[in-house]
């Protein structure tokens, strides 16, 4: 007879287990939820700790009315943070730093805002960048700049999902033509980045150096394989998307030139790692102790901890001896806006899912002057994103892009997208 630790280490946690589907999305819902109400959140004049510790709560409230009752770990799979407009990494300020505390967001920049839930490890990450403005011109026309930098980021972010698709794996036609198209290799990391390039420099944006695309597994947020676009020295990805797995999927687009730069903010978000180490003082060996029960190898924020004032100084020696890995806090080396985004998805027989991600903008409120008229762009860009499984009826005959009509035929290919 089986013991009960014997049937755990059976349980299948890959996503051939409707339960591992399942616990992803309701993850995603409400990663997805809090982001929409921490957004509204986001006006001139707020303070970022504030909205980081709404957001926190906020989490805390959806997590305990799922599961209830259930034997399963549940919680973060990333605290709230709010990164104001040169900002690269995720930003989540203390309260006993009286500076950083003091922060507030200014009228007009780009705010990005991550978080996200996780239930029995099964997380789900979201990013979103809005622009702050004031309640009263929150359905103003945005225009010039901040415009292209919203624009870049959201097709950017839609052809890089594309490109995540295996090979032949939505192909029609002939059997032949299935076949021809299974046997074309995934593009490579370069020729990714190549292909994002042309639809940034169409906005004369630049990619974010080092922008990361993880595989997620349970209780994993940077698993064996990553996608990293525009490199930096001494970075590469690694592996190619394929069915039956979870990605993190990042966009990093700046108005400057993409390259970073580490601030001088306080690093304080972190993550227990798997190095095993003895750790000598009481007060790293007690925050050590509580992040293990509260957040198992998610991130976390110091704030988040009982007490943060220990928190900051027991940090230091799990850190030294990498029991914790440290999130620098980094942005744009010019200080230039700069727009994120992270979309959750699952890679199944039918496609891509988008388990948890940003809304489409509303694109009657961004007006340029810039467009994509790059035909290959436009092609995969049109391109679906999962199989059509017969349970919509929103067929529309193809048709070839043109260059005039490049920005109706972007938007009508990232609308149908987000319909999934």
């Amino acid at each position: 007879m089986a013991s009960k630790d014997t049937k755990e280490e059976e349980v299948d946690y890959s996503l051939n287990n409707p339960d591992t589907l399942t616990k992803y999305k309701t993850a995603a819902q409400i990663s997805e939820k809090v982001l929409a109400e921490v957004s509204k959140l986001c006006v001139p004049g707020e303070k970022i700790i504030t909205i980081c510790e709404k957001g926190d709560k906020l989490i805390e409230e959806e997590i305990a009315k799922v599961y209830r009752g259930k034997k399963i770990t549940k919680g973060f799979s990333h605290p709230t943070t709010i990164s104001p407009s040169a900002f690269v990494t995720p930003y989540t300020p203390l309260s006993t730093d009286e500076k950083e505390a003091s922060v507030e967001i200014q009228a007009g920049e780009p705010i990005k805002i991550q978080l996200g839930a996780q239930i029995d490890g099964f997380g789900s990450i979201v990013c979103n960048t809005i622009l702050a403005q004031p309640q009263d011109q929150a359905d103003d026309v945005v225009e010039g700049r901040s415009a292209d930098l919203i624009l870049a980021t959201y097709y950017a972010n839609e052809l890089l999902l594309r490109l995540m698709v295996p090979p032949g794996l939505l192909a029609t036609g002939t059997d032949e033509e299935k076949a021809k198209a299974a046997s074309a290799k995934a593009p490579t990391q370069s020729k990714i980045t190549g292909l994002l390039e042309k639809v940034v420099k169409a906005y004369e944006c630049n990619l974010v150096e080092s922008t990361t695309s993880w595989v997620f597994e349970r209780n994993e947020i940077e698993g064996k394989k990553k996608i990293v676009i525009a490199p930096g020295d001494g970075t590469k990805g690694e592996g190619t998307p394929e069915v039956g797995e979870v990605w993190g999927v990042e966009m990093g687009v700046s108005l400057g030139s993409g390259k970073v730069k580490q601030f001088e903010q306080r690093t304080t978000l972190h993550r227990r790692t798997t190095t095993s180490y003895a750790l000598k003082r009481p007060s790293s060996r007690k925050v050590y102790s509580e992040v293990q029960k509260k957040f198992g190898t998610f991130p976390f924020s110091l704030r988040q901890l009982d007490d943060e004032r220990d928190a900051k100084s027991g940090v230091i020696e799990c850190v030294r001896n990498n029991v914790f890995r440290q999130y620098e806090v980094a942005g744009e080396k010019e200080n230039a806006p700069v727009a994120r985004l992270l979309t959750t998805i699952a890679i199944t027989k039918n496609g891509i899912t988008k388990l948890g991600g940003a809304p489409a903008p509303e694109f009657s409120k961004f007006k340029t002057d810039k467009k994509i008229t790059d035909e290959e762009i436009l092609s995969i860009l049109e391109q679906p994103l999962t199989r059509n499984t017969g349970s919509k009826s929103k067929n529309k005959k193809k048709k070839k892009p043109t260059k005039k009509a490049a920005a109706t035929k972007e938007e009508s290919s990232a609308e149908e997208s987000d319909d999934e």
